[in-house]
C-alpha cells in the first residue's frame, strides 16, 4: 500500500504530497545501493562533442538578444565518467547526467545560468558545487553522498537528496539557502533532525532513516508537509507551536505505542491530516476518538475523515474530561518507628 493511497482524498492546500514512496520505489532504492556498492571500477567513459550533438536542444536566445544557442542537454545512461566538455557550454540552463558513473560535477561550476539539475544514479559522493545564482531545482538521489555541505544557491526551491547516505545534516545555511521550500532526504542514514534550521521550509521528506524522535524543527514556521514514515520514533516530543503552518503529518511505520503520546501535537493549530497506521499505538480500540480528542482541529486520521458522530462523541469526552475533578495525591505513608 502506497503513501499516495494515503494522500488521495486530501489534497486541499497540501502540493507534492503525491511524491510519497511506495514499495516499489523502496525497491528501486536498495538496488541503486546495491549498485553503488557492488560496482566495480569503470571503463572511463568522457562526454563527447558527438554526445552532445545528440543531447543538446531547446535554442534560446542569449546575451543580448542577437546570439542563440542550445540550453538543454540530456545525456543520462551513458555510461559517463567524465563531463568535462561541459565547461565550455556556458549557456546551459537545464542539464540532465542522471545514471551515468559520475564521481566530479565540478565542470558544472561553470555553467552560471543553469536553472535544473538532474544528477541521480551517479557514484558522487558530495553534492558540493560552487554557488550558481540562477539554480531552483537539483536533484542528486541515489548517488552516495555522505553530507550536505556545499549547498548555497541562493535561488535554489527543490533540493533531492534521497536514496544516499547522509547521517547528519549540516552546511545548510538558512542565510544563503532563501529560497528553498522543499527538502528530499528519504532512505538516508539520518538519526536527527538537527541541522534544519531552513524558515522558508514547506515540505520536509525524512522517511526511511533511522530517526528515533523529532528535535530542532522549531524554526520551520512556514512548514506544511512533514514526511518520517518508516523511522523508529517512539515519542511525539519534539513538535513545537512554533511550527505554526503543519498542515500534513505522516508518522506511518514507526514504533509509537502510547496514546498519551497525541496530546503532544495538541500545538500545532492547523494539523489537518495525520498518518499514524503501522504503529502500535493503532492496535487499541478507542484510537480515533481519543486522536480528536486530543486534537479537535483535525480533518483526518489515516485514511478516513471523521464522520459528525465521532466530532460529537469526542468533545463530548473532552467536556466531561474538563469537568472531572482532579485527583488529590494520596498522603506519603508514615513510617511505624516501633520498626526501627
Amino acid at each position: 500500500m502506497s503513501d499516495e493511497d494515503d494522500l488521495e482524498d486530501f489534497e486541499p492546500d497540501l502540493d507534492g504530497l503525491e511524491r510519497e514512496d511506495d514499495e516499489k520505489e523502496t525497491e528501486e532504492w536498495e538496488d541503486h545501493r546495491k549498485e553503488g556498492e557492488d560496482s566495480e571500477e569503470w571503463m572511463s567513459m568522457p562526454l563527447t562533442e558527438d554526445m552532445m550533438k545528440e543531447g543538446l536542444s531547446t535554442l534560446c536566445k542569449t546575451g543580448n538578444g542577437l546570439a542563440h544557442a542550445y540550453v538543454k542537454l540530456e545525456v543520462k545512461d551513458r555510461d559517463l565518467t567524465d563531463i568535462y566538455l561541459l565547461r565550455s557550454y556556458i549557456h546551459l540552463r537545464y542539464v540532465d547526467v542522471s545514471e551515468n558513473h559520475l564521481t566530479d560535477l565540478s565542470p558544472l561550476n561553470f555553467l552560471t545560468h543553469l536553472l535544473w539539475l538532474k544528477a541521480d544514479g551517479n557514484q558522487l559522493r558530495s553534492a558540493r558545487l560552487n554557488e550558481l545564482p540562477y539554480l531552483q531545482i537539483a536533484s542528486f538521489a541515489y548517488n552516495q553522498i555522505t553530507d550536505t555541505e556545499g549547498i548555497s544557491h541562493p535561488r535554489l526551491a527543490s533540493l533531492d537528496l534521497k536514496g544516499n547516505h547522509i547521517r547528519m545534516v549540516t552546511g545548510l545555511d538558512p542565510q544563503k539557502l532563501v529560497s528553498l521550500h522543499t527538502l528530499e532526504l528519504r532512505g538516508n542514514q539520518l538519526d536527527s533532525t538537527q541541522g534544519i534550521k531552513l524558515p522558508k521550509l514547506k515540505s520536509l521528506f525524512l522517511a526511511q532513516n533511522l530517526l528515533k524522535k523529532v528535535e530542532g524543527l522549531e524554526n520551520l514556521s512556514n512548514l506544511t508537509t512533514l514526511h518520517l514514515r518508516d523511522n523508529q520514533i517512539e515519542t511525539l516530543s519534539g513538535f513545537s507551536k512554533e511550527m505554526k503552518s503543519l498542515q500534513y503529518l505522516n508518522l506511518r511505520g514507526n514504533v509509537v505505542a502510547d496514546l498519551g503520546e497525541l496530546a503532544k501535537l495538541r500545538d500545532l493549530p492547523k494539523l489537518r491530516a495525520l498518518v499514524l497506521m503501522d504503529n502500535p499505538c493503532t492496535d487499541k480500540s478507542d484510537y480515533r476518538q481519543e486522536a480528536l480528542v486530543q486534537m479537535a482541529h483535525l480533518e483526518r486520521l489515516d485514511k478516513d475523515f471523521f464522520e459528525e458522530e465521532e466530532r460529537a462523541e469526542a468533545d463530548e469526552t473532552r467536556q466531561r474530561r474538563k469537568e472531572e475533578p482532579e485527583a488529590e495525591p494520596e498522603p506519603p505513608l508514615e513510617l511505624d518507628q516501633s520498626w526501627i
